[in-house]
């Protein structure tokens, strides 16, 4: 299926990825009783918080989640991936990782599983990274800088 304007879009691969994500958030929350939000598993894995799963189910989450991508590329005939140097991969991380202390939470956390519960904390979380998300790429358009896809 073509999209009007997004001739490299995949709906059908978003909607099963989409629906495979929400699966698999409500799963924790049914069965762990946890938010899956992956910074603060992250977290965990790293000795960083006491709080949340067992140490070594964290790291098998962590694991899992390259992992996964990489069963997925394997699967499917790989990806044509293009990544920034490693200076901005090092700053955008440490960028996040900032944000994601300050707000409290990370993309899944709050995009995911927040919304998904009608929590108003990550509604807002959500509509602010998502905002400030939508103006980086709309600064470096007028900047002339490169967005990879």
């Amino acid at each position: 299926m073509m999209l009007p304007g997004f001739p490299d879009a995949a709906p059908f691969a978003g909607l099963g990825g989409g629906i495979l994500i929400g699966l698999a958030a409500a799963l924790m929350l049914l069965g762990a009783g946890r938010i899956a939000g992956v910074s603060g598993i992250a977290a965990r894995a790293l000795g960083i918080s006491d709080s949340g799963m067992s140490k070594s189910s964290a790291w098998m989450f962590i694991i899992g989640l390259p992992l996964g991508a990489f069963i997925v590329a394997v699967w499917s005939g790989g990806l044509d991936a293009k990544f920034a140097g490693t200076g901005a991969l090092i700053a955008a991380g440490l960028l996040v990782g900032i944000g994601t202390r300050l707000g409290s939470g990370c993309t899944s956390g709050h995009g995911v599983c927040g919304v998904s519960r009608l929590s108003q904390r990550s509604v807002v979380a959500t509509v602010t990274f998502m905002a400030a998300g939508i103006a980086t790429v709309a600064i470096m358009n007028a900047m002339g800088l490169e967005v990879l896809q």
